[in-house]
């Protein structure tokens, strides 16, 4: 799983900002990670006088699906992010889990045929044997 941070000229932190967002996000996808092949997190200010004024926007991107984004507003660029990387957490959970699990076991197309099943004759009143 490749990361990538980018941020805009309003947005400080440098190396030590994208290393630490590098590090959370490995760890809180680590469950994801042979699923995902990227993920891109942009963080800028919106500017304005607005209180909610730093935005992040985390894109993953599934293998052969299509991407996922989350937005998140804040006051600060870790809130922000913290934010961000919440709400990206739960729309992997649910999609990953539905790619996965169906109502809580395997689907049936996944079933290995069973070996004692007697072949039924729908057409005759007594089973063939």
């Amino acid at each position: 799983m490749q990361i990538q941070v980018n941020t805009d000229h309003n947005i400080h932190g440098g190396e030590g900002l994208a290393t630490y967002v590098t590090t959370d996000l490995e760890n809180s996808l680590s469950r994801f990670s042979g699923w995902l092949t990227r993920v891109e997190v942009h963080l800028s200010e919106d500017g304005g006088s607005k209180p909610d004024d730093k935005k992040c926007v985390i894109e993953a991107r599934p293998g052969g699906k299509q991407p996922v984004a989350v937005t998140h507003h804040a006051t600060t660029v870790d809130d922000a992010y913290a934010g961000a990387a919440q709400k990206l957490g739960r729309v992997l959970d649910s999609r990953y889990s539905r790619a996965h699990d169906h109502k809580g076991s395997e689907s049936i197309r996944h079933m290995p045929a069973s070996d004692d099943l007697e072949p039924v004759d729908a057409i005759g009143d007594e089973p063939r044997g």
